[in-house]
């Protein structure tokens, strides 16, 4: 008995493996089958309980103001109600006058139980679009922290000055706000924006922060840690508040103890600024502006004030804060806010609007030389109404046995043509019909504080006070070195309808003002360089093309000059009969990019065939022009092209030209197919210990030939140096500065001048030979936005 007791087990358990083994197929196959059939039972029923939701929210019995009262409801608890029967609207008035006793997904929840709330950046408007205004009433909060009262007494000072400003636009502007930061709940006004008590009014809200800085523990530490929680909590969104029409940051500090803003100037109303930017989706309406409390906080916060004025009542005008620019030229200078994925997403969509085009139509010559009649029917359907009254096309060239009549005046660049989409795609604001205007990144840099062009350190030029801006796209010359790729049309001829000055000044100044307004949220722009940007004192003729090509240059210079703007006018010496016809300007550039005519063949690939001719008959024509007007030889070196053993070649064109001044720059290398083609690669461009060894060996030849002239000052940053004549050397000391007011005095008193007349003061010790050049007032930074520490001489970078 007790043996088979033993085996019983035993042989149950051999029994149920047989049974296994003999059926574990049907038995597999059903169980997977009752797990699909699970599955897809609780897929259909979810579906049905998110259609239930979304026929009550929009039932007409339920109402959309309902169902926002009911939005922290669980979609399982609303269909149970739907399909119950129950009335919910009487259902949320019990519940809210029983809120500890909310429903969860299971029922009751009690207090102790925690659900993540997550926060939208926006509430979705659920009034039809045609009740929502495009642009609404505009609400300015000023907020302000304060211990000695300083700031607050700044901040009720400005909430009057808005006021008074803001009087006449009260229909779309609201009477402003002021808050105190320690006395406000963060999360009314930094986790969402505001809600308005109608609603039936669309409010969007306008933030102004003015803020001291502190190295004591204050309210507003406890403001930036709520700042820099809320962007990173992982149940709130982004950027919670997108929704705000813009903001705009002030701050107050003390250089006597922090004298920048690495030491800590302003650094709390800094770090606002940048948190600031990241919550509202990048909504920075106006630079951030410093004031010293001890100096010019006053004034600084007036020119703030006026700025943010500005922007309100543009906003007010158009609705919103406008375009924003991702970049403006060569270089990008980024700081820690400008996350890769953001620059991606805005350039994305600056690049939609344009139709993608085959590979064959991109890569096409736009030379109008090269094109000939297939230029003529691209752009024979942008003509324009008034082409019928321009005047007929001047040849500029050597005559032509031919006796037909010319063809019609035609745009030169047609809105329709694919050198309009090639310019416009690099940045150019294409005027009229030949013209057109753009914003170096020396601009960007400049109102950033990170430092001017190489004007700036040779002749007094502030890089955001200068428009950069052509009257002709159009060249004679295809110069391999050429930023613009080769897209930018060519001629002999003006063959194309001519706008009249007055268009071109016009939409010059409107497309420079509009681009810098467009940098006002770009990190970094200081308000009051901003301010200052906002006025042009300069004019550039340097931007592309050819500007003497342009048959009325002379009149446009007058309305330059009429609003007291100064020209600097550059040429490639291929025109030599309006070089001879033009009045004066500030400063006069000729490009002489070779030494002799087989150079300048290579490098230029002028199109003129009597092209040396023309270039040395410019050459005798800026040497009499020396007296009347500041003359400058503009050298760019290539390596390969134009440097080696043409030192002497140079000083021979200088002996004959005798130019005030002579500007020997390294070229910039642009990585275009076209550069490519011509033989142009990185190893063409110099390094700065090359520039400089060319510019001593230069000066060496010049002293041989007994001329008077000597390196006057550098930019390193640029690769730039100056070679100056004798003239500008007063009491041992260089004067290259120009003094603007006394050149329009001059221009304006009808009697005749030279360029001495309006010589500025001396070269700052800090532009001159061996210094570097770079403004100590600002700071140089790499492309990430990062303090750059400036290396040796012989081993300065160029940009």
């Amino acid at each position: 008995m007790d043996r088979a007791g033993e085996q019983g087990p035993l042989v149950l358990l051999m029994y149920i493996l047989d049974i296994w083994h003999q059926y574990r197929t049907p038995i597999v196959f059903t169980v997977l089958i009752f797990c699909f059939a699970a599955n897809a039972f609780t897929r259909w029923r979810s579906r049905r309980l998110k259609t239930t939701s979304s026929v009550l929210a929009t039932s007409p019995n339920g109402g959309s103001s309902q169902v926002e009262k009911a939005g922290w409801l669980e979609e399982k608890q609303l269909s149970r109600m739907v399909l119950e029967g129950v009335d919910l609207g009487v259902e949320m008035s019990v519940m809210d006058k029983t809120p500890a006793k909310k429903l969860g997904p299971f029922g009751p929840r009690t207090k102790s139980s925690k659900t993540p709330k997550r926060i939208s950046g926006s509430k979705l408007d659920r009034k039809p679009k045609n009740e929502v205004s495009s642009v609404g009433s505009i609400q300015p909060i000023v907020f302000f922290s304060s211990l000695t009262a300083t700031t607050e007494k700044h901040a009720k000072h400005s909430l009057e000055a808005l006021r008074r400003s803001l009087k006449d636009q009260s229909l779309t502007i609201l009477e402003p706000q002021i808050h105190d930061l320690s006395y406000v709940d963060y999360d009314d006004f930094f986790i969402t924006p505001p809600k308005t008590h109608n609603p039936t009014q669309h409010v969007s809200y306008f933030y102004l922060l003015l803020l001291p800085t502190y190295n004591i523990s204050t309210a507003l530490d406890n403001f930036l840690s709520h700042l820099q929680e809320t962007h990173h909590d992982f149940r709130i969104d982004t950027a919670p508040l997108s929704g705000l029409a813009g903001y705009s940051v002030f701050g107050f500090g003390d250089r006597e103890g922090w004298r920048t803003a690495e030491e800590g100037f302003c650094s709390q109303a800094i770090e606002v600024d940048k948190w600031m930017a990241r919550l509202t989706g990048r909504k920075r309406a106006f630079p951030l502006g410093l004031g010293d409390v001890k100096s010019d906080a006053a004034e600084r916060l007036e020119e703030w004030r006026d700025g943010v004025t500005k922007v309100l009542l543009d906003i007010a005008a158009h609705g919103g804060l406008g375009e924003g620019v991702v970049g403006s030229g060569d270089a990008v200078e980024s700081d820690e806010e400008d996350s890769p994925k953001i620059e991606e997403e805005v350039e994305f969509k600056a690049r939609k609007p344009a139709k993608r085009k085959r590979p064959q139509q991109e890569s096409r010559v736009d030379d109008v030389e090269d094109l000939g009649s297939k230029a003529r029917s691209q752009i024979d359907d942008a003509i324009r109404p008034e082409s019928t009254s321009s005047p007929l096309p001047v040849d500029f060239t050597t005559t032509s046995s031919t006796t037909s009549a010319p063809p019609a005046p035609k745009p030169m660049v047609a809105i329709s043509s694919p050198t309009y989409a090639a310019l416009t795609k690099q940045g150019y604001t294409i005027i009229g019909s030949h013209s057109g205007v753009k914003i170096c990144r020396w601009t960007k840099s400049a109102l950033r504080g990170r430092g001017s062009c190489y004007k700036y350190s040779f002749y007094g030029i502030k890089s955001h006070l200068c428009m950069e801006t052509t009257p002709s796209l159009s060249c004679s010359n295809k110069c391999v070195f050429c930023w613009r790729h080769g897209t930018n049309p060519v001629g002999t001829t003006w063959r194309w309808q001519v706008d009249p000055p007055d268009l071109i000044f016009a939409g010059a100044k409107e497309g420079h003002y509009k681009k810098i307004k467009m940098l006002r949220g770009v990190p970094g722009v200081r308000a009051s360089r901003f301010q200052e940007a906002m006025k042009i004192k300069h004019c550039a003729l340097s931007l592309v093309g050819e500007p003497i090509f342009y048959p009325h240059i002379n009149e446009f210079l007058s309305l330059l000059h009429r609003e007291h703007i100064s020209s600097f006018l550059v040429c490639n010496a291929q025109h030599p009969d309006q070089l001879a016809a033009l009045n004066a300007v500030t400063q006069l550039y000729v490009s002489i990019d070779a030494s002799n005519a087989e150079s300048l063949r290579k490098i230029d690939r002028p199109l003129h065939r009597d092209y040396w001719q023309r270039f040395t008959r410019c050459l005798d024509i800026l040497c009499e022009k020396r007296f009347t007007m500041r003359t400058v030889f503009r050298l760019t070196l290539v390596k390969g092209f134009n440097i080696d053993e043409e030192v002497e070649g140079y000083a021979d064109l200088v002996a004959r030209g005798l130019p005030c001044f002579v500007e020997i720059k390294g070229v910039t290398y642009c990585g275009t197919s076209s550069s490519a083609g011509a033989g142009l690669t990185m190893q063409n461009v110099p390094f700065y210990s090359e520039i400089t060894a060319f510019v001593e060996a230069l000066n060496a030849a010049l002293e041989r030939r007994g001329l008077e002239y000597g390196i006057a000052a550098e930019h390193a940053h640029s690769c730039c140096v100056l070679i100056a004549s004798k003239r500008f050397f007063v009491e041992g000391r260089w004067h290259t500065l120009i003094d603007y007011e006394k050149f329009f005095e001059c221009l304006e008193s009808g009697e005749s001048f030279r360029p001495e007349d309006y010589m500025g003061a001396e070269t700052p010790e800090w532009a001159t030979w061996g210094n570097g050049g770079f403004d100590p007032a600002d700071e140089r930074v790499d492309r990430k936005g990062r303090p750059k520490v400036i290396k040796p001489a012989d081993g300065v970078e160029a940009a």
